[in-house]
């Protein structure tokens, strides 16, 4: 099975988005397994840092590398994605030549509880994605409007349309990571 790992933008306790990934990653558990990165320890990057890089940056690095796949999971912050997001991506690019996102098949998804679903924040995103080098899944597109009623207590999405566009949609993702993954080397392999 493929591991997807899981950047989720908002570092709120109460996060709809985290809740919104930690759904979906039910639904996807026995066709890819979600590892969520713990993001909000990073530091706001400074180049200077690496001269003694923290632990958290450098555990983040092992965790994409690791990784099959990456899921980025953004709010929406003034039309924009989360400055979260964006720190963790500026760490995994350095340093020079050690591009942690290097051709690492991923796909964008948020939640916000707006009628527009996260639509222009994910949309800025993808610009920096492709720039980063992630080969991102255009399609289909998961523009989020989250109701508490399409949960249960155990935050499992229980509205039947709902859950059968998410697991289509955990489908696709599968399909585009196994095509689009490049072969890991032996060593990659066995540091997974």
């Amino acid at each position: 099975m493929k591991t997807v790992a899981v950047l989720v933008g908002s570092l709120r306790r109460e996060s709809i988005n985290r809740k919104f990934a930690e759904s979906v990653a039910k639904l996807a558990a026995g066709r890819l397994d979600f590892r969520f990165v713990e993001i909000g320890d990073l530091p706001l990057y400074n180049d200077d840092l690496w001269q003694n890089p923290p632990e958290s940056v450098l555990r983040m690095k092992r965790e994409i590398e690791a990784a099959d796949a990456v899921l980025f999971v953004t709010p929406e912050y003034n039309r924009s994605f989360s400055p979260a997001i964006k720190n963790a991506i500026d760490w995994g690019t350095r340093p020079w030549g050690k591009n942690s996102w290097e051709a690492k098949p991923a796909a964008l998804i948020g939640a916000t509880p707006g009628a527009t679903g996260a639509a222009a924040g994910q949309n800025a995103l993808k610009g920096l994605l492709n720039v980063v080098d992630t080969v991102l899944m255009g399609q289909p597109e998961v523009y989020f409007t989250y109701k508490p009623e399409l949960f249960d207590e155990n935050n499992n999405i229980v509205e039947p349309s709902t859950k059968a566009f998410l697991n289509g949609w955990v489908d696709r993702f599968a399909a585009w990571i196994a095509r689009t993954a490049q072969p890991r080397t032996t060593a990659q392999a066995d540091a997974a």
